[in-house]
């Protein structure tokens, strides 16, 4: 059986600061992170998925062994798009030709995930995707939900459960989102991207 283990950081656990603690990284990738990967590696004997992928897991499963399967996919994509270092402001390359291309401008997709991400009801994420034909779309994802899912390629998301911002934030998930644009790498995107 294939075991999954918790993603190291690519960075410091301070290195966020002060757009997402180390008091809020540690309990979300130490604490929640943790437990559904070891909740996963718990429900998997016996499943006829022991062997199979975090994205096939997530396209094929149910129930549990899916609610744990998607919060470990979408948490890895999470925590490896942000970067300690100061990076670009905004997209370049395809990344960013293709973002002005499906949203008229940076600013315009900005304000638009923005909306979504404030508007979820509930738990869950907000996705930039790209779908089959290359273009890319912003959706809302309930719970564990990914893109993978209805057949898009997950390229950025924002976590809007309160585990992800509520230690920092309170209850300001916009004051959250709004942050996060500050420590995106989008070097990272792009690789996704293509």
């Amino acid at each position: 059986m294939k075991k999954h283990e918790l993603m190291e950081l690519p960075y410091a656990i301070e290195a966020l600061e002060p757009f997402i603690s180390a008091q809020t990284l540690g309990f979300h990738h130490g604490k929640h992170l943790n437990t559904y990967v070891n909740n996963l590696n718990a429900l998997l004997p016996g499943s006829g998925l022991e062997d199979a992928s975090l994205e096939e897991i997530v396209c094929k499963a149910q129930g549990g062994i899916l609610n744990n399967a998607g919060q470990i996919l979408n948490h890895n994509l999470y925590f490896a798009q942000f970067s300690g270092s100061p990076m670009a402001t905004a997209p370049t390359g395809q990344t960013g030709k293709a973002i002005t291309r499906d949203f008229g401008s940076f600013e315009a997709f900005q304000e638009e995930f923005l909306k979504k991400g404030t508007t979820l009801f509930g738990s869950g994420w907000v996705w930039l995707s790209a779908g089959p034909d290359g273009k890319l779309i912003i959706t809302q994802e309930p719970n564990a939900a990914n893109p993978l899912q209805k057949g898009l390629t997950p390229l950025l998301t924002f976590d809007v459960w309160e585990h992800a911002y509520y230690l920092d934030y309170q209850n300001r998930r916009a004051d959250h989102l709004a942050a996060l644009w500050k420590i995106i790498d989008w070097e990272i995107i792009e690789k996704r991207l293509k």
